[in-house]
C-alpha cells in the first residue's frame, strides 16, 4: 500500500496543511467528491477534493474522466502553463479524475470545519517533532 499525501487547505485563513497516510479509503474517488474528516482523524470537518497528481507528477483534470492518463487538447487550467497568445491549444498529458493507487497526492479543501482549528491538529504533530534531545 503506497503512501498518499494530503494537502488540506483552508479558504478562510488562506493556509494548507499537509498529512501523509497510508490508506485506500480514496480509491475510486473522484475531483469535486465531498469526504467527511474523520477518515483523516479530523473530526466534524467536511472536505472536498479539489484535485492531485500521480506517481510521475501529471495533474488529475477534472474533465478527463477515468484513471489512465490522457494526451488533451489544452487551452488553459489545469496542465498547462499561462498561453501567451489567445485562442493557442498545446497537447499535454494529464490524468483522469479518478484517484487510483497510482495517486500520489490529493488536494482538499475545508468546506464545514469542526469545532477544533485545523492549525490546533497540526501544531501537535510539530511539537513533537521540535524537541531536542538532551
Amino acid at each position: 500500500m503506497a503512501e498518499l499525501r494530503l494537502v488540506i487547505s483552508d479558504p478562510k485563513t488562506g493556509k494548507s496543511y499537509q498529512k501523509a497516510l497510508e490508506t485506500q479509503d480514496f480509491e475510486g474517488k473522484k475531483i469535486g467528491d465531498k469526504i467527511d474528516g474523520n477518515l483523516m482523524d479530523l473530526e466534524g470537518y467536511e472536505l472536498q477534493i479539489t484535485g492531485g497528481s500521480d506517481s510521475a507528477g501529471f495533474p488529475l483534470k477534472k474533465e478527463i474522466d477515468g484513471t489512465g492518463r490522457k494526451k488533451a487538447l489544452l487551452s488553459g487550467g489545469t496542465g498547462l502553463k499561462k498561453v501567451e497568445r489567445k485562442g493557442i491549444r498545446t497537447r499535454k498529458t494529464v490524468a483522469g479524475n479518478t484517484i487510483t493507487t497510482s495517486t500520489v497526492q490529493v488536494n482538499l479543501k475545508v468546506l464545514k470545519a469542526g469545532a477544533k482549528s485545523l492549525e490546533d491538529y497540526f501544531k501537535k504533530e510539530e511539537t513533537k517533532e521540535e524537541k531536542p534531545a538532551e
